[in-house]
């Protein structure tokens, strides 16, 4: 059993981090502040202190450098929200023992104490338990599940399905917030290498001397690489797109001697990782560009697999709601909050420009704000709920509700059905009068209108 301590100034987390360690067998300490977390440590000397990068009173990086002064053999795990990893590759140069990035998996925290403990203790003593997820605690930190059962959804289920054992490099293509680490996470998870680490850097958070640092070391460093704290599990890299030029080029000698090492079968364990990375251009037009390296591009994109818009899968925005719902009423230990009918219409038109992440957003926002823990559209955003109201030049008595966040082209494709609905009664439900009024041709009329073009329901409608 070890000594613990976790430092977190957000109350459901916290709880959930020292739920885990308890349940690992471990003595375990929990404190909201900098100030009390660092009175603590040094009257308890723990083996392991996980800290938070922004705690309120004091930042993680002062515990991490006040911690390593006095009492540098304790392990030391930074947890740092999205977009602050420059700070956690700082922590790593103060010398934590490596960092998190929220949301994480109950299960990333749990390894990575495992091997901060295990690398303390003489070989063969520690032994650490494995665990059984709990119900009560994971929502509030997993964000690995690939939640839909639309057609493009069950397409990407199936190819995990096929591809999930096979170490070839995959390419995950598509738009920012569009759920690309979920798929990434999802491949791992469902891969032999599950039970090892999965570590996530985003080419678009650091500077170049910081990412070649991660990806390569530094000359005379601890060889702390992201390749070397993912050993035998995997490595995603976040829209390598975004990879400096300079980088694109090491990175290709280094997938290409990983390749030839495993060919050889004489691959040492530092190099035994899956590689997947994301882009949210298409990359064969950033080659096109001289963007983008052509050797780089045909080694990571072995296996490409395309990540649909969510507004090219709209029927999953209730499943998405619905998970998003539960994940923050575990984390805040409330009953989840109900959707009314009316918030849900306006929730599943959306057009959702910011994909998965900005309807992640809006339902959080959505349950801290409602009102007898009930979603309705006044709590919603209003982009999403409100309503452009505009006259009718022929006719003031009818107005026209018009959705902010619908496209141009969707909002024209609208238009012109009414306006071809409209025509259709005038001219009695005749498709060849109609088309010659309109002055287009029948076939343009059913693209138009869709292909199961009916008479009887244009006439009723």
């Amino acid at each position: 059993m070890a000594k613990i301590i976790i430092i977190d100034d957000e109350p459901g987390i916290l709880q959930v981090m020292r739920k885990l360690s308890e349940r690992m067998g471990h003595e375990t300490f929990a404190y909201q502040s900098g100030k009390d977390g660092m009175t603590a440590i040094q009257r308890i000397v723990p083996d392991v202190v996980v800290v938070d990068l922004r705690i309120g009173d004091m930042s993680g990086l002062e515990i991490i450098q006040r911690c390593n002064g006095q009492f540098p053999h304790i392990a030391i795990i930074m947890v740092t929200g999205y977009g602050t990893v420059e700070s956690a590759v700082e922590a790593m140069k103060l010398g934590a023992f490596d960092y998190l990035t929220k949301p994480f998996e109950l299960d990333d925290l749990q390894r990575t104490i495992n091997r901060a403990l295990s690398q303390k203790e003489p070989a063969g003593r520690f032994n650490p338990p494995t665990l059984v997820g709990d119900p009560e605690a994971e929502p509030a930190l997993v964000s690995s599940r690939l939640i839909g059962e639309g057609s493009r959804m069950k397409e990407i289920h199936g190819i995990i399905e096929k591809i999930a054992d096979n170490d070839s490099p995959i390419l995950l293509e598509g738009e920012f917030g569009s759920g690309k680490q979920m798929v990434a996470r999802a491949i791992h998870n469902r891969s032999k290498r599950n039970s090892a680490p999965f570590k996530v850097l985003d080419c678009s958070s650091l500077p170049e001397d910081l990412l070649e640092m991660e990806l390569f070391g530094s000359p005379g460093g601890r060889g702390e690489t992201i390749f070397r704290r993912a050993m035998g599990g995997t490595v995603f890299l976040e829209e390598i797109n975004l990879l400096p030029h300079r980088l694109q080029s090491v990175l290709e000698g280094y997938l290409e001697d990983i390749t030839a090492r495993r060919m050889n079968n004489s691959l040492p364990e530092s190099m035994d990782v899956r590689f997947v990375a994301s882009t949210n251009k298409p990359l064969e037009e950033e080659v096109t560009e001289d963007r983008f390296r052509e050797d780089l591009y045909y080694k990571v994109s072995v296996i490409p697999i395309q990540v649909p818009s969510l507004r090219n899968r709209q029927s999953d925005i209730p499943l998405l709601v619905d998970y998003f719902l539960e994940r923050y009423a575990a984390m805040n230990k409330r009953s989840k909050p109900q959707v009314d009918k009316y918030a849900m219409e306006l929730l599943e038109s959306y057009k959702w420009p910011g994909n998965v992440s900005e309807l992640q957003n809006t339902v959080e926002r959505a349950s801290a704000f409602c009102d007898d823990n009930r979603i309705r559209p006044v709590d919603l955003p209003s982009k999403i709920s409100q309503r452009v109201e505009i006259t009718d030049d022929e006719n003031e008595a009818i107005v026209h509700h018009l959705p902010i966040g619908t496209t141009l082209s969707d909002f024209i494709r609208k238009q012109e059905k009414v306006f071809i609905r409209e025509t259709l009664k005038y001219n009695e439900g005749s498709r060849e009068k109609t088309a010659s009024m309109l002055d287009v041709s029948i076939a343009t009329l059913y693209r138009k209108m869709g292909l199961k073009l009916e008479r009887d329901k244009m006439l009723s409608a």
